[in-house]
């Protein structure tokens, strides 16, 4: 990746209190946007501070920040719930112990980690060491060691998705501020392993944007190991290279993925197949969690009934007959990437692949039985590159702020002495829910409106567009927009 710092000398700028309305009404207190007769900074070539490096000191600094905020955490004595009153719980710590890396103990060989494989592996790499220089100095506190070794990778792959975003957005670096100065990224930077998905799944974006499809696939196919999601990002890839009549590209992306996966996975699918299975068999039996579309439904419906047989609404029967809901959340994510999937073909203008992967991402969360709170890192570097306007993305940030909050006295109220009214919590779920909704309602409208797209009035065509940047469209596009009876050229670029 070249770095994003000479791009200032290059390529024009973007500058937020002009083109972001929110920015420019914050502007008016110190007096303005900078007018159009000013002296850029920007033209100073032997100046240190460009807009990339203040964005890449920015996202250190929110992580130092964040490591402060798990520190009352980080010895593991969570005595009178420490981890909850202090809002530092952290699945890296506690896992340490739960899955046996503090035994030495081999993940998968030894004990059956609950995560993808390369999110074990990584466990692995960093505990094992641990344990192993602890079981000769005694002294050492080995799950603060091992925390803060994951917090270090961690944070430095967090700088990388920030370096990313940089890259894709050249022209419009303050965008990054947006994901740098996140309190999501504040307070569940290091809740789990996330960030390595993340990272992988940044950096196949930035390699299909240099149109380097076969290491797109791999990075995508990596990511996948670690966590699913980032192998949803090939839908949209596909669909994008049908309305452009580029599939080629697409299929190297989806060879690269399948044998990146294959090769993380196949290790330990032969010999620990028990192991292998965990990740699929917990997902496919576990019930509904906190904060979910389904956890606020089977609220309502206790509201009305009285959760007997014979006396249960639909949310309420769903969370006793778990497979159906299974069937139910897989139905109801396929249709919204259907849905995704025809406002793509018929849009006005072929859309940006972030903004498909961001309402791939978003519908998968609404209609999962499970939304840890971590997930909403997923979504974070997804919405900058897809829309990246400060008012609404501060909104939503408020509401998962909110339901962090709202969370963490869920889990004190757990041991039996109620923190908070059920309906608070169920309150701050709908906020978030709602929330994430707008945002992908947003996005579906930018698709549709494409002269509303920020990104678009600083680049002539989608930037991470990669071998379909500047294509135009299959002739079937115009007639499949005029048998819908749709107004309006079709264009591409």
């Amino acid at each position: 990746m070249s770095a994003p710092s000479s791009s200032s000398e290059t390529e024009p700028i973007d500058s937020p209190a002009q083109s972001d309305g929110f920015i420019r009404g914050l502007a008016q207190a110190i007096g303005g946007p900078v007018g159009s007769h000013a002296v850029s900074p920007g033209t100073r070539r032997n100046r240190f501070w460009t807009a990339p490096r203040i964005i890449i000191a920015l996202v250190c600094l929110t992580l130092a920040f964040s490591w402060v905020q798990k520190s009352p955490c980080q010895d593991g004595d969570w005595q009178k719930n420490v981890q909850y009153t202090r809002f530092c719980y952290t699945d890296v710590l506690a896992l340490y112990y739960a899955e046996g890396l503090n035994e030495g103990k081999v993940p998968y060989r030894d004990h059956p980690v609950e995560y993808p494989v390369l999110t074990g592996y990584f466990m692995g790499a960093l505990g094992l060491p641990i344990h192993s220089y602890g079981e000769s100095h005694p002294g050492i506190n080995q799950g603060k060691w091992f925390y803060n070794a994951n917090a270090l990778v961690l944070s430095i792959l967090a700088v990388a998705s920030a370096a990313v975003i940089l890259a894709l957005r050249r022209r419009r670096p303050w965008d990054a501020a947006i994901f740098a100065l996140s309190p999501i990224l504040l307070v569940t930077a290091t809740v789990n392993w996330d960030f390595l998905a993340i990272a992988l799944a940044m950096f196949g974006l930035y390699a299909w944007a240099r149109k380097q499809p076969i290491l797109a696939g791999l990075l995508l196919g990596l990511g996948g190991a670690a966590k699913l999601w980032p192998l949803f990002i090939l839908g949209p890839l596909l669909v994008l290279g049908l309305r452009s009549r580029r599939l080629q590209a697409f299929f190297l992306a989806l060879g690269g993925a399948v044998i990146a996966w294959l090769a993380a996975n196949l290790p330990v699918f032969f010999a620990y197949r028990e192991s292998w299975n965990r990740f699929f068999e917990l997902n496919d039996t576990r019930p509904i969690d906190w904060g979910t579309l389904w956890y606020i439904g089977r609220f309502l419906d206790s509201k009305w009934n009285s959760g007997a047989a014979g006396d249960q609404g639909p949310f309420q029967w769903l969370s006793d007959h778990v497979h159906t809901l299974n069937y139910v959340t897989y139905g109801l994510t396929i249709l919204a990437c259907a849905a995704i999937g025809v406002l793509c073909l018929l849009a006005p203008r072929r859309p940006r692949l972030s903004q498909l992967a961001f309402l791939v991402v978003a519908a998968f969360l609404i209609f999962s039985k499970v939304w840890s709170q971590q997930y909403v890192l997923w979504l974070l570097p997804l919405i900058v590159l897809a829309r990246p306007r400060w008012g609404a993305i501060i909104a939503w940030t408020v509401a998962e702020f909110g339901y962090f909050t709202a969370f963490y006295a869920e889990l004190l109220g757990a041991g039996g002495k109620p923190v908070i009214p059920e309906g608070t919590f169920v309150l701050a779920s709908s906020l978030r829910l709602i929330t994430v909704a707008v945002l992908a309602g947003l996005v579906v409208r930018e698709i549709w409106r494409p002269e509303l797209d920020v990104v678009r009035s600083s680049y002539a065509d989608d930037p991470d567009g990669g071998e379909l940047e500047g294509t135009p469209d299959a002739p079937w596009v115009a007639r499949l927009r005029q048998a819908f009876r749709l107004r309006g050229p079709v264009t591409s670029s």
